[in-house]
């Protein structure tokens, strides 16, 4: 039997559902049983493909092509289990389906509204494909009291009444501020965040209060008397130094002991040994290396939100601590690099759209491969130093990317056709921006004894990518004839995938995304090398 958790959030965003519903997640796990997440924005666009990483923070792609929110990253890195097309969904990509559905006619000439077609698309995603699940948690994003969820929690809501209790289990998460100038936590904020809820028809089992500071045992009766809660459901979540040890603080709490007891299962003491060890590698290293990470959207840094973990998780592979130095690539084009990378014991140059910035990214790559400093450049950060070695090494000053404009030297074209599976996928200049990218998971063919495939440790990989523009296959040759080897390709030949220097101490350029399939207790290789490749350069220094 499947059952459904959904969790709510209150009072104000950013609180951390995703983490919460990540290592709620987790712990069942360690339970025993099989959980699946999944997400429902309210927002209008359809997915979050055309977003500014400003306004939204990564966007996370999974093995089947979806863009999705970073939250479904806390999910695979927490539980491990892929996230997929149907663990998403938006308000926008709900209203095109039924749209859709009513100019086609299905709903037979009945007038379409919000109840009841609105939310039995909404409760047709959230129960879809769960066959074999024990669990599905569902995340609500925004928070109670915006009008954008309402259609969502109305559908839980009808959700909750068709299943029962035994099945369905809400979890409502707020937060409890502490009032610095009059000494005190206040619950009056979780009282009216659940009170609103309660406006709704829905009834939280479980109140979850973020914190800075201990709750006290009195606050915490005064929120369950209020709240309509037990005192033993309303669970603290205070603070704490690393994200990993989320799983543990909850479990300490009782969270996944209360949610067991709501349905009447085994209570089996979870094993949380794996956590614990990668909490203490995180809290206890045995050394240090700086990273810079030369970007363009450093004013949000959930912009490089796998990105980031990735890099700690290579940490822990090292049983080092990586320290980030986040560099905007612009200043490189208005200052000598010089003065911002001398010392880092690695560079890292991430993915990107548009021209501002690239300048910047390109004398990164070229301050990485003129020192001998380990490099690793992702997507556009490939393709920047491709950019770099055609200008430096082959000599061709005017090398672009078509990206920023017309230009005789496109190093870096657009990608028009792609092979998918046994599909040809043909797209244009013309096309919509959304969702028209090389998305997804793609082979790639390495070449035997090349650095990359003795880091994989084989020579077929599948990664994940998120881009229209590819690198020229006109210019490999040219490339190699310098030094550059294209040791990764696509299964056909013709695109390339990897690039690296065989005799630089660590420089790869990937064309896609391996952050997003690194987990804290399975690093991804490409990371842990790039790590101890900085570990060893640490030591040079």
């Amino acid at each position: 039997m499947t059952r459904f958790i959904f969790i709510t959030g209150g009072v104000v965003s950013s609180l951390g559902k995703g983490l919460a519903s990540a290592a709620l997640g987790a712990l069942l796990q360690t339970r025993g049983y099989k959980v699946r997440l999944r997400k429902l924005d309210p927002y209008l666009n359809v997915d979050p493909g055309t977003m500014s990483p400003y306004q939204h923070g990564e966007v996370y792609v999974t093995d089947d092509g979806a863009e999705t929110d970073l939250d479904l990253g806390h999910y695979e890195r927490f539980t491990g289990v892929p996230a997929r097309r149907s663990d998403s969904v938006t308000t926008g990509r709900i209203y095109s389906n039924v749209l859709a559905k009513e100019r086609r006619g299905d709903y037979l000439g009945a007038t379409v509204q919000v109840i009841p077609h609105v939310t039995d698309a909404i409760k047709e995603f959230v129960q879809a494909e769960t066959e074999g699940e024990d669990f599905v948690l569902c995340e609500i994003g925004g928070t109670v009291g915006d009008i954008e969820s309402l259609p969502f929690l109305e559908a839980i809501r009808q959700i909750g009444n068709e299943r029962g209790r035994e099945q369905t289990l809400f979890i409502h998460l707020t937060l409890v501020p502490y009032i610095r100038s009059a000494g005190e936590l206040k619950t009056k904020p979780t009282q009216h965040s659940v009170k609103e809820l309660q406006s709704l028809g829905i009834q939280p089992d479980i109140v979850v209060c973020r914190s800075e500071m201990e709750i006290p045992a009195e606050s915490r009766r005064k929120i369950a008397l209020f709240c309509n809660v037990k005192a033993e459901n309303v669970v603290q979540a205070l603070d704490v130094d690393t994200i990993y040890q989320v799983p543990v603080a909850y479990h300490e709490q009782g969270l996944d002991t209360q949610v067991i007891r709501h349905f009447g299962l085994p209570e089996k003491e979870p094993d949380l040994a794996r956590w614990r060890s990668i909490v203490h590698r995180v809290r206890q290293p045995e050394g240090e290396v700086s990273i810079a990470v030369v970007g363009k959207y450093m004013n949000l840094r959930d912009s490089y939100k796998s990105l980031a973990e990735a890099l700690t998780h290579g940490g822990i592979a090292n049983n080092v601590r990586v320290k980030l130095d986040w560099i905007d690539s612009v200043v490189f084009e208005q200052e000598d690099a010089v003065q911002h990378l001398e010392g880092v014991h690695g560079i890292l140059v991430p993915g990107g759209f548009g021209e501002r910035g690239t300048e910047g990214k390109i004398s990164a790559a070229q301050f990485a491969r003129e020192r001998s400093v380990p490099y690793f450049g992702i997507c556009f950060g490939m393709q920047m130093a491709v950019i770099e070695a055609t200008r430096h090494l082959v000599g061709i000053k005017n090398a672009s990317s078509t990206e920023f404009g017309p230009t005789s030297e496109p190093v870096v074209g657009l990608l028009t056709e792609w092979i998918r599976g046994n599909e040809v996928e043909r797209r244009n200049a013309e096309d919509d921006l959304g969702g028209t990218m090389r998305l997804g998971a793609y082979e790639a063919h390495l070449t035997e004894g090349s650095r990359v495939a003795e880091i994989y440790g084989t020579t077929r990989i599948s990664e994940r990518h998120r881009h229209r523009y590819e690198v020229n296959p006109a210019y490999v040759e040219r490339l190699e004839a310098e030094g550059m080897r294209f040791s990764g390709m696509s299964p056909d030949g013709t695109l390339p995938e990897i690039i690296e220097i065989p005799d630089h101490p660590w420089f790869i350029g990937v064309q896609y995304h391996p952050e997003l399939k690194s987990k804290p207790f399975e690093p991804h290789p490409l990371f842990t090398s790039f790590v101890k490749a900085a570990v060893e350069q640490s030591r040079l220094v």
